[in-house]
């Protein structure tokens, strides 16, 4: 599968009234991926004295999203939090046989006086594509990098994020991953030839958004 290496580090975020500091809460959020094998969620802390204590976690994803990057985003005046992130859309495969679709996913929730993020509602849901298009150089797996960040001003939010909807899927790649970890012989393929002319291309997409209409 995809590089997932720093799913579990986290994206923090800081209302810090940028750039004159006059409106700042200095309310702190963080965001990461964890969860057990095929129950991985986005998951949200909030801090509001600097660090030293923490709240939540609160889950901002929604089943059957399997989150693997994901970057949160906080205000200068602490009142919007955006968020976007990568996700597997159906279980893990032991075989590559058969399509891992993914997508992106940006949204966005209202911050309480207190603190507190409110409901994480969804901003916008990209178009799926089969994450078995994506290929490390060796090809001996996909890849995604760490490229899903967001960034949120007093009016919008905008985030960037993998995309796999303009790749293919390449069958010699498929046997020959499988024979990588143990499945039959397979030659080491020649993707200039023996794959569809966009196998492997990848893109990062992005977009701006105003609460709450993209």
């Amino acid at each position: 599968g995809a590089r997932v290496d720093l799913a579990a580090a986290p994206s923090v975020d800081i209302a810090n009234g940028a750039p004159t500091g006059a409106d700042a809460t200095n309310e702190l959020l963080i965001n990461w991926a964890d969860g057990p094998l095929n129950s991985e969620r986005s998951l949200v802390r909030y801090s509001t004295d600097q660090g030293q204590t923490w709240n939540g976690p609160l889950t901002a994803s929604i089943s059957p999203d399997r989150p693997f990057y994901t970057a949160i985003s906080i205000s200068p005046n602490g009142t919007d939090a955006y968020l976007v992130y990568d996700a597997y859309l159906a279980e893990y495969q032991p075989t590559t046989s058969t399509p891992r679709p993914m997508q992106a996913v940006v949204k966005h929730a209202d911050i309480a006086p207190g603190g507190a993020p409110g409901f994480f509602a969804e901003l916008n849901r990209g178009v799926i594509g089969d994450a078995r298009g994506s290929s490390q150089n060796g090809l001996t797996a996909e890849f995604f990098g760490d490229y899903g960040y967001a960034v949120a001003t007093r009016s919008y939010g905008s985030a960037v994020w993998n995309d796999a909807r303009n790749e293919a899927d390449c069958p010699a790649i498929d046997a020959y991953r499988m024979a990588v970890e143990g499945g039959p012989a397979a030659p080491r393929p020649a993707p200039g030839t023996d794959c569809p002319a966009n196998f492997g291309n990848s893109d990062i997409y992005g977009g701006s958004y105003s609460d709450p209409t993209p």
